[in-house]
């Protein structure tokens, strides 16, 4: 990347919020990170997911955010929540592998994840790895198809987002 610092958006409800404070920390010990950190604020805050996703999607529609992290109590609410928004890739990771897989193959421009299934370290080593893959880096064999993949996605999202 750039000189540039990543923007990462980041937001997570009750059940995440301890992973999301584990992440934050972790990315504010980064001096080539910028956080947006849009809450849970407290463990004794009820936001619940549907309401949260879509604050970290809305900020990479608008360009305010490169990437986003989501953390409920599996990762997948989250996720279905954030792929309603054009423009967003949102894959569940509870492994570093998936978290690599997503980001190198689907272009995920936001991880999503569990605090009921993620511990602390793990979540953080999630999102590092994420962070440091672009998009078809190590398939460089399978760029070009991949690339192709990649705009036909967005041209689904043309026919079926009204």
């Amino acid at each position: 990347m750039s000189d540039r610092k990543i923007r990462l958006a980041i937001a997570s409800d009750k059940s995440g919020y301890p992973l999301k404070c584990a992440i934050v920390e972790y990315l504010k010990t980064r001096d080539d990170m910028e956080v947006l950190d849009f809450g849970q604020n407290s463990p004794d805050e009820a936001q619940p997911y549907d309401g949260q996703a879509p604050k970290v999607a809305r900020a990479l529609q608008k360009g305010e955010a490169d990437r986003g992290v989501l953390i409920c109590g599996t990762g997948q609410g989250m996720a279905i929540v954030a792929n309603k928004f054009k423009g967003v890739y949102a894959v569940v990771a509870d492994t570093v592998f998936a978290a690599e897989r997503g980001r190198v193959i689907n272009n995920a421009n936001v991880v999503t994840m569990g605090g009921w299934i993620t511990a602390p370290f793990l979540g953080v080593q999630i999102v590092q790895s994420w962070l440091a893959l672009e998009f078809t880096q190590t398939m460089e064999d399978r760029a070009e198809w991949l690339s192709g993949a990649f705009e036909r996605v967005k041209l689904l999202e043309e026919e079926n987002f009204q």
